[in-house]
């Protein structure tokens, strides 16, 4: 049996008491990875950013908000762990500074200082050691460049590309890209099907 960590779904990064920077990531990618391996009979921690949908059935379920929480889950379980499937889209930046109660609406601008949130898939490639590691990239444009170079520089065994239309849908184009040069391509595919595809190519290894 292979421990499997994946994490799923956004990360809300709070301004104030009621307002946040986010993004439209339904987590509906992370949690069929996760019942997939369930599936498959491996024991699987998922890690997940606030969405509407319940914790699959046998995981050991984390929900967190923000990427600074996340990355501390993750960590947690990483040591636990022999492969790790990131699939959540965690925010870029978070505000410097977070407002207690509401900002007041005002004719002025407001001005929102970000700062980098950490980069939690970097982190885990430079910890990696055995463990399988695989990425997401979702990209527009010259999409496959991009990947390929978050495949090399974050010390990624796979990276799963896709386009900004995945996030909400329920099939997609995706292309495996594996750091042995491999290429699978999935066109229009269910998340379910994508998903049995990367626990299928985790257990080759």
């Amino acid at each position: 049996m292979t421990k499997v960590l994946v994490t799923a779904g956004p990360t809300r990064e709070y301004i104030d008491d009621v307002r946040f920077i986010s993004n439209a990531s339904s987590g509906r990618m992370g949690y069929a990875v996760a019942e997939a391996a369930i599936e498959a009979g491996h024991e699987v921690v998922l890690v997940s950013g606030p969405v509407e949908r319940p914790a699959p059935a046998g995981v050991t379920f984390v929900r967190v908000t923000s990427a600074v929480e996340m990355r501390k889950a993750v960590l947690n379980a990483f040591s636990a762990a022999d492969c790790v499937i990131m699939t959540a889209a965690v925010a870029d930046f978070r505000p410097a500074h977070r407002t207690s109660g509401k900002i007041k609406k005002a004719d002025a601008k407001l001005t929102l200082d970000l700062v980098r949130n950490p980069d939690i898939l970097a982190e885990l490639g430079r910890r990696k050691e055995r463990r399988l590691l695989v990425g997401f990239a979702l990209e527009a444009g010259d999409g496959e460049r991009n990947a390929l170079e978050k495949l090399e520089s974050k010390h990624l065994d796979y990276i799963v590309l896709n386009s900004p239309s995945a996030i909400g849908a329920e099939t997609v184009d995706a292309t495996i890209l594996g750091r042995d040069g491999s290429r699978i391509e999935m066109k229009n595919a269910s998340k379910a099907r994508i998903a049995r595809k990367i626990v299928s190519l985790i257990e080759q290894e």
